[in-house]
């Protein structure tokens, strides 16, 4: 099993305020909007290096949905920021209608996804949001890992036309990938070639992955462990090869099962190569208020689950 470190835990929030302040400074057509969460979402540098390029609409996110779509007529690339309940649930109808549907070049940033956002409880853990846009034609649906990853992504997808959704959080997780890298939307990152399972993983479960590939390696599995931060589209190449390979699949997200990653692999599997695959994620249930960890323990999104789903795939082959 390969080995990676970090050196320190970040919040993949604050890599989307890093990605937003250096395009801010290389790329004039970026502007930001956001929903009275600039600290929030990292984005008060942008905020006071380009003020004339920053809008605060206030607590009126389908305002800001409908005003992004605006711009973007006039050749501006406008970023929107709030947590991720009010960038899909509330506004829904604008997505669909204003961006969704006319391919407006939209960036959607999400911040204070899935169960991690922690004590705020489960009206703000929104946990069906992959789904919602994913669902949505047009739409690129981005879910990275770390604060470098995070980086990266925003940067890239100044540079990709038409409208995307980027999901991060607010909790400190280990930042392994590298500084430098280069971010290509739809393909996935082979993170550790194996030959007995395969464990797809999105977000903040990638490094949850990479230590149960540890704690397999103890028990003699190898475990192809591969890191899907483009939800849509789906890298069915990279898929398809690996499963071929290891003949079961692991799927990890902080979502519900219903409408994530896992039902896209299943899809995937089922039209192409049936293989036996387990899920891991959350159960068709709302959250609760908690800490992050907490969370992350009492719904199964851990390194445990993650071992455990992998044993029961190996036994189905």
């Amino acid at each position: 099993m390969k080995e990676y470190t970090y050196t320190e835990k970040k919040d993949t929030r604050s890599g989307f305020g890093a990605g937003l302040l250096e395009l801010g400074r290389t790329n004039p057509n970026v502007v930001a909007l956001c929903a009275d969460l600039t600290g929030s979402l990292k984005m008060d540098a942008f905020q006071k290096e380009f003020p004339e390029r920053f809008y605060q609409v206030g607590i009126a996110e389908a305002n800001m949905m409908g005003l992004a779509a605006g711009m973007t007529i006039g050749g501006k690339i406008p970023f929107t920021g709030t947590f991720a309940n009010f960038s899909t649930g509330r506004v829904y109808d604008q997505i669909r209608q204003s961006i969704a549907y006319s391919g407006k070049n939209v960036k959607i940033c999400a911040s204070h996804a899935g169960l991690t956002l922690g004590e705020d409880g489960a009206t703000h853990q929104i946990l069906e949001d992959v789904g919602m846009m994913k669902m949505l034609p047009h739409m690129t649906v981005i879910n990275p890992c770390d604060f470098n990853q995070t980086k990266a992504a925003t940067i890239a997808i100044a540079e990709f036309e038409g409208p995307v959704y980027l999901r991060f959080g607010r909790p400190t997780v280990p930042n392994f990938t590298p500084a430098d890298q280069k971010f290509e939307i739809g393909k996935a990152v082979m993170l550790n070639e194996g030959t007995d399972v395969t464990i797809l993983a999105t977000g903040h479960l990638v490094w949850k992955a990479i230590e149960a590939g540890h704690a397999l390696a103890e028990k003699g599995i190898d475990a192809e462990i591969i890191n899907i931060h483009t939800i849509k589209p789906l890298d069915n190449e990279a898929i398809l090869n690996s499963v071929r390979k290891t003949k079961c699949v692991v799927t990890a997200e902080e979502h519900q099962l219903n409408g994530g990653l896992g039902d896209a692999v299943a899809q995937l599997l089922g039209r192409n190569l049936p293989t036996p695959l387990e899920m891991v994620g959350v159960n068709d249930s709302f959250g609760e208020s908690g800490t992050p960890d907490q969370l992350m323990e009492k719904y199964g999104l851990n390194v445990e689950s993650i071992v455990a789903a992998a044993e029961r795939a190996i036994s189905r082959k």
